[in-house]
């Protein structure tokens, strides 16, 4: 609005803000920030046209005598200080399980059986495992908790069907050494801000920590004699140690001097406006998220937040053969565990895997007839 001047802000404004950004790509190809950025701007345009903004969560009513044991239930799990978002799942899968009841006509929690519980997991749509998942989680415990305050007489949660859902985490969005080097070079460090901007993402690039750490990042932290950063990450809890590399010592020294205002502020990056606060976990994300905009690199299809340096420093130690434990040491992973998700991206050592496949009879295409051919 401000590049172009404009004054009010009104559903138009959204709508040509959203054809600017994303013009007619499909939504399911958006990243996650691209997906966050539309919500926020679809959801504006229904506050503007309607003064009110519709709840998303779908709306339940636990009518009856089950619908009462879930309410009973769902107080019980509040009492336990569960994540709101945790209650909010179980109630919509008890809501909808006790819709999937009244449409059965089953009117009392002991008249549920086994049978009740297959056909209910049946009719979720098969093409959402997660949800099957998550329901029979759902359900198991909700069937624990009767039992156990003797409302019914038999212990269903031992009846629930098993599933071998597996959570598979998404592939890491990575960058070669070129595009990382493409977008450091990119940032304009005559500036202030651009100086600040800099030494970002030189700690994200270059050591791969996390926007988290290097918000919280304090002066006490740098330890310029030992030529170390040393800190206690903000994910695990856990201490970690890297090295000032010359570049990012460097760099650091050109914002502490020229780029930062003085403030009596114990945290190394400050906000670019007053009052002056230290900087926030979103606006890291931010500076990389435009940094990367301003360049010519192809983030289509990748995530492109300091996340995806953290994710491109992994995948680079990885191709020069770095061993699991220093790279779980340099991430600061609690265990190789949580390394072992970037032997995904290690194209290198998976072609050395790859098997060859058997040639197929020329006979195979001359045959007729069979479905392969209708």
């Amino acid at each position: 609005m401000d590049s172009k001047d404009i004054v009010f802000i009104d559903a138009a404004v959204c709508q040509d803000y959203l054809l600017q950004e994303f013009g007619d790509r499909d939504y399911s190809t958006l990243g996650k920030g691209e997906k966050d950025d539309v919500k926020v701007i679809t959801t504006l345009i229904e506050f503007i046209k309607s003064g009110t903004i519709q709840p998303r969560k779908e709306v339940t009513d636990f009518e009856g005598p089950v619908g009462q044991q879930m309410i009973s239930y769902l107080s019980y799990k509040t009492s336990q200080r569960l994540a709101k978002q945790t209650i909010n799942e179980y109630e919509q899968h008890l809501f909808r399980f006790l819709c999937y009841l009244k449409e059965s006509n089953v009117i009392s929690i002991k008249s549920v059986n086994q049978l009740h519980i297959i056909n209910y997991i049946k009719s979720i749509d098969p093409q959402t495992i997660s949800l099957a998942h998550t329901s029979i989680r759902s359900l198991r415990d909700f069937f624990k908790y009767l039992y156990r305050k003797e409302i019914i007489d038999m212990d269903l949660s031992s009846m629930m069907p098993k599933d071998n859902y597996k959570a598979q985490a998404n592939m890491p969005s990575t960058y070669t050494a070129e595009e990382i080097q493409k977008l450091i070079s990119s940032v304009d460090r005559i500036s202030a801000v651009g100086k600040r901007d800099y030494a970002i993402i030189l700690l994200a690039a270059r050591l791969g920590l996390r926007a988290s750490d290097i918000a919280n990042l304090k002066f006490e932290n740098v330890l310029w004699e030992q030529s170390l950063i040393r800190l206690t990450q903000y994910k695990t809890g856990s201490m970690i140690e890297l090295p000032i590399l010359p570049e990012i010592g460097n760099s650091l020294v050109e914002y502490l001097k020229f780029g930062r205002l003085e403030s009596e502020e114990p945290f190394v990056f400050l906000c670019a406006r007053s009052p002056y606060n230290p900087i926030h976990t979103s606006v890291i994300t931010q500076i990389v998220r435009n940094t990367f905009a301003k360049t010519e690199i192809n983030t289509k299809y990748r995530k492109h937040g300091p996340h995806a340096l953290r994710h491109s420093l992994a995948g680079r130690l990885l191709e020069r053969q770095t061993i699991l434990p220093v790279i779980s040491e340099i991430l600061g992973h609690e265990n190789t565990e949580s390394t072992r998700f970037y032997l995904r991206i290690d194209l290198t050592s998976l072609r050395q895997c790859v098997l060859e496949v058997p040639a197929v009879s020329p006979g195979f295409y001359a045959q007729k007839g069979g479905l392969f051919y209708e």
